[in-house]
């Protein structure tokens, strides 16, 4: 019988089946124990970090940026003002296709290619899940239009935020500047936390001067969202810091007074308190409409700004640098006094001309024919002679006259709370060759004498030296700010002209006044009604050369080269109380130009109803 072949080893299979049991039964332990050490790994240890993720999916910590301190003239009009405004904007992290959800945008509200243009700039600037603005000032139609599409507009919101509004557009212009949108520098270089949530900054004037108080601080809220970043409650609230309240010197009617008398002029006017220093008027016309550059100007409306021949963005009363022309000639009067180079009656004689020795050149008075044989102090103020300041320049010399008058603020800042304020000029043999490197010439000094050649000035100089003069030397720093919040600003003391003889103050004083209130006076006009008594200088910066043998006619000129009119003056005579500088380019004549603005000046301070405080 053959040998009988198994076909089936039972007791074999039976082992390996267990065996491989057994190794998948393992397997499968150990599975589930490193699922299980994963998922307490997961549940414990990592615990607090899932769960401040998931707490980031839902919730969300918002700057509330800090409303910004409004700014008041000195009897509490309200110069800067912060109104509701609302702006369309986007969280771009939201937004699954941003081209497509501004090609939406655009078929519902107007929105211009310059406003999609800003809006990737600022994308540029800004941090995650903060809201970028694409439009601003929303109208309620525009509001109500992109409500009803909201659900198919993810990360689109409309915010509502306080943005800056100036009441009297153009008037305070040049004195409070403005804010604008925070561009790329200014990000670098502000506190990006305090700012977060912040659009705009203060750009020129008192907006920027007094930015950190203006600003305040940043407040911030959790808030919980939904899944499309909706808020739909506040957590917690941290409230924010606003800023303070300004409080100016400036008053209103002066400022309109001031503005209204220039009318269609290109010029200035400065009015300054010479008991503290506060600056009651500052105005540079023409103007513009400070409003405009709140949320970003047009570039048409920029353009036209720019491009005015008239320059309405230059601020005149503090950037404006002119020939001071016959308004310093008080000053250098006081200087002849000071040095005992000329006294109340020394007399030089004038045949309407000044020739210096050896020299052929006639350097000529204003006045042909001059203004009689022999002329003393007095009557050089009064009548504004040429001559008598020729010889006295020449017999000064440059840098004494120079050096009294920079006693005065002239030829330096002024120090006022404002930004882009110039220094002036005055000339002496050291700038001479140090700028220019050259010599310095007689004939210059003769030139420096009349306030021409070399010498400038701004017209917030000219109001801050005659305040100082008005006082008998004493001074204050120009100063807009009055109140801080509500601490009262105290006045800061220029370092005063004190050796100066009374005797000679009083001469000065007393020609000044005779010019505007005696029959022979160049500002007699405005002195002939005034219930007050006003003391004041005229004076004409010339423009355009004229050559020695020529006389100056304006009718063979255009108005642009045209001699510019100033005047300066303080009132009342016995205690000053408002000290004006004022000047008219092209205006031609101080006398029947720039002195009736001063008086219509004067007029809204001291005939106010009531005392201004």
């Amino acid at each position: 019988m053959a040998d009988q072949v198994t076909l089936k080893d039972t007791y074999k299979e039976t082992r390996i089946f267990r065996v491989r049991f057994a190794v998948a039964g393992l397997a499968l332990v150990a599975l589930l124990g490193v699922l299980v050490a994963r998922y307490s790994d997961l549940q414990i240890n990592d615990y607090e970090i899932y769960r401040t993720a998931s707490d980031r999916n839902r919730v969300q910590l918002l700057p509330v940026p800090p409303k910004r301190g409004l700014m008041f003239d000195r009897n509490g009009v309200l110069l800067a003002e912060n109104v509701p405004s609302y702006s369309l904007t986007l969280v771009v992290e939201r937004v699954d296709d941003l081209d497509a959800v501004l090609d939406t945008l655009g078929e519902l509200v107007d929105i211009s290619p310059e406003d999609v243009d800003k809006f990737r700039q600022r994308l540029s600037r800004r941090r995650p899940y903060q809201p970028v603005p694409l439009k601003f000032r929303l109208s309620e139609e525009e509001i109500a239009t992109l409500a009803v599409n909201r659900h198919r507009l993810p990360g689109v919101d409309v915010d509502a935020q306080l943005v800056r509004h100036y009441p009297h557009g153009e008037l305070f212009a040049h004195a409070l500047g403005y804010v604008g949108r925070i561009n790329e520098r200014e990000q670098a270089e502000i506190d990006p936390i305090n700012y977060s949530g912040t659009e705009h900054i203060g750009k020129i004037g008192l907006e920027k001067y007094y930015e950190d108080e203006l600003h305040g601080r940043v407040g911030s809220e959790n808030v919980e969202t939904n899944a499309r970043g909706r808020v739909l409650r506040v957590l917690e609230r941290t409230d924010p810091s606003p800023g303070k309240d300004l409080v100016l010197n400036l008053d209103l009617r002066v400022q309109q007074a001031a503005f209204d008398a220039l009318g269609a002029e290109r010029g200035a006017v400065v009015a300054i308190d010479p008991r503290d220093g506060g600056v009651l008027a500052l105005v540079s016309t023409p103007s513009f409409d400070a409003n405009l550059f709140v949320n970003g100007i047009s570039s048409a409306d920029y353009s036209a700004l720019r491009d005015n021949v008239d320059l309405p963005l230059f601020n005149r009363a503090l950037q404006g640098q002119y020939p001071p022309g016959s308004t310093v000639k008080p000053f250098y009067a006081l200087a002849g006094l000071y040095y005992g180079t000329v006294t109340e009656e020394s007399r030089v004689y004038d045949p309407g001309w000044y020739q210096l020795p050896n020299d052929e050149r006639l350097y000529r008075d204003w006045k042909k024919g001059g203004h009689g044989t022999w002329v003393r102090l007095n009557q050089s103020i009064v009548e504004s002679c040429d001559v008598y300041y020729y010889d006295l320049a020449f017999r000064l010399g440059i840098d004494r006259l120079s050096e009294f008058t920079a006693r005065f603020g002239m030829g330096v800042e002024t120090g006022i709370d404002n930004t882009n304020e110039r220094p002036g000029l005055l000339p002496s043999r050291a700038w001479k060759r140090a700028n220019r490197n050259q010599a310095w010439f007689p004939g210059e000094t003769l030139s420096a004498g009349i306030g021409q050649g070399y010498v400038l000035a701004t017209p917030l100089q000219l109001a801050h030296a005659t305040a100082m003069l008005a006082n008998r030397g004493v001074g204050f720093v120009p100063r807009l700010l009055r109140t801080l919040g509500e601490v009262p600003q105290a006045p800061e003391r220029n370092a005063p002209v004190s050796d100066v003889d009374e005797a000679h103050w009083r001469a000065v004083i007393q020609a000044m006044e005779d010019t505007v209130h005696t029959r022979r006076g160049t500002g007699n006009r405005i002195g002939r009604d005034a219930p007050y008594r006003i003391g004041g200088k005229t004076g004409t910066a010339q423009v355009v050369g004229i050559a020695q043998d020529a006389e100056y006619d304006a009718s063979q000129l255009i108005k642009r080269q045209w001699d510019h009119a100033l005047f300066v003056a303080f009132a009342p005579v016995d205690n000053p109380r408002i000290a004006v500088a004022v000047i008219v380019e092209n205006g031609e004549h101080g006398s029947s130009v720039a002195a009736p603005v001063a008086r219509k000046v004067m007029d809204a301070w001291l005939l106010r109803e009531g005392e201004a405080g």
